[in-house]
This record gives structure tokens, C-alpha cells and sequence, in this order.
């Protein structure tokens, strides 16, 4: 690269949402800057990544329009055709059936490293791309006509619009001037995968578990061959806890607080855990920018939307800039509105409808158990309100 080398479109961030939105500008001049090395090759003898994304349908089919979804091999897509959700009173419940709502499935289940492996297989043949991996940034510096990037080694480069696919401590942000709120849920997100005694027919499952596990929830999702893997979210203490368990007595754990709904559970990765949060950028573009993913919007887990909500913004944000005029400046700010409006309404949705879902389980009010629990059981008696919700969710 030469001594600042010009590009249309910087993106900062290689992970899921960067590396879409970079497939998604084909034919523009991007850099993709990426901190982290490139991901590694996933073999077949790999076994099972801790960390994996219930891509809703709509999702499913941006990724194959990117090429992306047929390089996943078949087995590590999972489709998710049933979910069922507790109360956190033993009894209340609602159900979400694919058939029933007329649809194949309700999302599809794919591990991280799948998923990354086959966007950056589908970069490497885009001619008019620069990848730059273990490229951190120094600073960037916004003018009038263009943003210029200084890496930490060195490297210098400019470009007319910077895409901030950084994540939840995103330095393009910051260097923007775009403020933000956030807090934290003060919990941690647990995760591993297991191998269970019972088959999971594809289904979904996840527990509320009240104001007697502090407000903890816990998901399992289906994954080939009768594996699941567990999303569990609990206070801290508890977290770190369940982690100091040995192999054999966190699986009993697991098991007990299922209900046994799949019988006996054998842990086949490490627990890990991730700290929540939740944050809210002030703006999603300022002058020669545009944030998207968590540098725009950080979620609870429950619902699984994270990684929806970052994929939708980097599909909308795609759509805006290949629509423009021909030679119409990409960092335009009246341009890049366009995309800040279009992706309000569903971004303000989905945020409320997760922190109240988690505030409202979380609480520690018997009238309100009360309520939030016959709620489960009332919604799941209305099949028109469970439609609405479920193809919401789908995307």
C-alpha cells in the first residue's frame, strides 16, 4: 500500500458485520481493516465453536445473495423449526412453531467461525477490495472531503466514508464525536456446547428463572448430530461459579435447570463467559461515517438479535450506498440519513421489547411475576399475536 493510499469506503472491523457489509459493496473501492489476523481455515476435525448466531431467514437469505451461505458446509447450519419459552413459575409457557406459522423455519443456527470463514472466502475474489488484517488504528482524522486513517505501524490511508463495524468500544466512534449510553446488565453471558441424551427435534429452549436466580436466563440451542449449545446468563458471582465446576458437574447443572428436557448433557467445549451490557450510540452517522453492529447498538442475548440487527445494518447500509447517483460522494451526510432512518424504527423495537423482557423477568414484584407469567400463557393462546412475533423476530 503506498505512503496513504485513497479508497471510497474504509471499513474498521472484520468481524460478522464488517466483513458482510465489505461483500455487500462489491464493485466499490473498499478497505476492510481488520485488528484481529485473519480467521483461520475451519476443518471438519475442528469440532464446535462456543460461539454461535440464530440468523433469522431474512438474514439467511442476505448471506446467500453474498455468496457466504452455500460456502458454509451443510451440517454447520442448523435450522431451528420449534421454540419454547418458560416462565420462571414452572408452568407458563409459550410456543413458536415454524409449520404452524407457515413458514420452513424460524432461524437457523451456524457457528461464528463458519460464518466468518466463508464472508472472507468470498472477499479474497473481490478485485476492487483491500484487506488489511492486524491493522489496528492510531487515529482518524475527518475533513471536509474525506476521513484520513493512521495505523499504528504506520500505514496511512484515506477514504470519502468510514464504516464503523468495531464493536461495542468502537474507536470510530469515539473518533466521530458520537456519544452514547449504555450500563450494565451486571451479568455474564456463559456459553459451551453439549452433547445430549435425548434428540432436540430442532427445537429452541429457554428458561426465565425469576428473581430466585437473580433475574438468570438460560437458552439452549439445537446444533448437528443432537448437540445444543447454551447461552446461560446469570449475575456475575454465579457466572464465574458455573465456570469453576468441573466438566461432569457443570453438564449435571445444566441438565438440572432444564428441566432434564434433554436428558443427560456431556460437555463437549470449555465454558466461557462474556460480560453484558447494554448500549445505544446517540447517532448511527455523523459527517463521513456510519456506525453499524454493536457500534451503533448492544443487546441483552435473550432474544438472540444481536447479530440479526448488525447484519440488517450492514444490508440497508449496502443497499443505501449502491442506490446513490453515480459519482455521488458516499460520506455525504444527507446520504447517509437515509440509512440512520431507515434502521430507527427497527433498532428502537427490538431494543425495547429485550430490556423490558429482561427487566420485566427480573423483577423482583409478586404482582408482577404474576402478570409476566400469565402473559406467556396468554400470548401463546392467541396464534395471530404469536405470528406477528415470531415473523418480527424472522426478519
Amino acid at each position: 500500500m503506498s505512503a496513504e493510499a485513497q479508497f471510497e469506503i474504509a471499513i474498521v472491523g472484520g468481524a460478522l458485520v464488517g466483513a458482510a457489509a465489505a461483500c455487500a459493496l462489491a464493485g466499490e473501492r473498499v478497505a476492510l481493516l481488520s485488528q484481529e489476523p485473519r480467521p483461520p481455515p475451519a476443518g471438519e476435525a475442528d469440532g464446535f465453536d462456543s460461539r454461535v448466531y440464530a440468523i433469522s431467514p431474512g438474514n439467511a437469505a442476505f448471506l446467500a445473495r453474498l455468496g457466504a451461505w452455500s460456502a458454509i458446509p451443510e451440517r454447520h447450519l442448523t435450522p431451528v423449526h420449534a421454540m419454547r419459552v418458560h416462565g420462571d413459575d414452572g408452568e407458563s409457557v409459550i410456543e413458536f412453531d415454524a409449520y404452524r406459522g407457515g413458514v420452513a423455519e424460524l432461524a437457523w443456527i451456524v457457528e461464528d467461525r463458519r460464518v466468518q470463514e466463508a464472508l472472507w472466502r468470498g472477499l479474497d475474489a473481490q478485485e476492487r477490495l483491500t484487506l488489511l488484517a492486524r491493522a489496528p488504528i492510531r487515529e482518524i482524522q475527518i475533513g471536509e472531503r474525506e476521513a484520513r486513517l493512521a495505523l499504528r505501524d504506520g500505514r496511512r490511508l484515506s477514504a470519502r466514508l468510514v464504516i464503523g463495524a468495531d464493536g461495542a468500544r468502537s474507536l470510530v466512534r469515539g473518533q466521530a464525536g458520537i456519544g452514547s449510553a449504555g450500563s450494565e446488565y451486571g451479568q455474564t453471558a456463559v456459553v459451551a456446547n453439549f452433547a445430549c441424551a435425548r434428540p432436540h427435534r430442532n427445537i429452541a429452549w429457554q428458561w426465565f428463572q425469576g428473581v430466585a436466580k437473580a433475574g438468570a436466563i438460560l437458552a439452549l440451542l439445537p446444533m448437528a448430530g443432537d448437540h445444543v449449545s447454551m447461552v446461560w446468563s446469570l449475575p456475575g458471582a454465579q457466572a464465574q461459579r458455573l465456570m469453576d465446576l468441573d466438566r461432569e458437574s457443570l453438564a449435571r447443572e445444566v441438565a438440572v435447570a432444564s428441566a432434564h428436557a434433554l436428558g443427560e448433557l456431556s460437555l463437549v467445549t470449555p465454558a466461557r463467559g462474556f460480560g453484558l451490557r447494554r448500549l445505544a450510540a446517540a447517532r448511527m452517522v455523523a459527517p463521513r461515517v456510519a456506525l453499524a453492529g454493536d457500534a451503533a447498538h448492544v443487546l441483552h442475548p435473550l432474544a438472540g438479535q444481536g447479530a440479526n440487527l448488525g447484519l440488517q445494518d450492514a444490508r440497508v447500509l449496502a443497499e443505501v450506498l449502491s442506490a446513490r447517483a453515480p459519482g455521488r460522494d458516499p460520506g455525504e451526510l444527507r446520504l447517509l440519513r437515509r440509512y440512520e432512518r431507515a434502521r430507527a424504527e427497527p433498532v428502537l423495537a427490538m431494543r425495547a421489547a429485550v430490556h423490558g423482557l429482561q427487566r420485566l423477568f427480573g423483577s423482583p414484584a409478586p404482582a408482577v411475576a404474576r402478570l409476566r407469567n400469565a402473559g406467556l400463557n396468554f400470548a401463546d393462546r392467541l396464534p395471530v399475536l404469536k405470528n406477528l412475533l415470531m415473523r418480527h423476530a424472522m426478519g
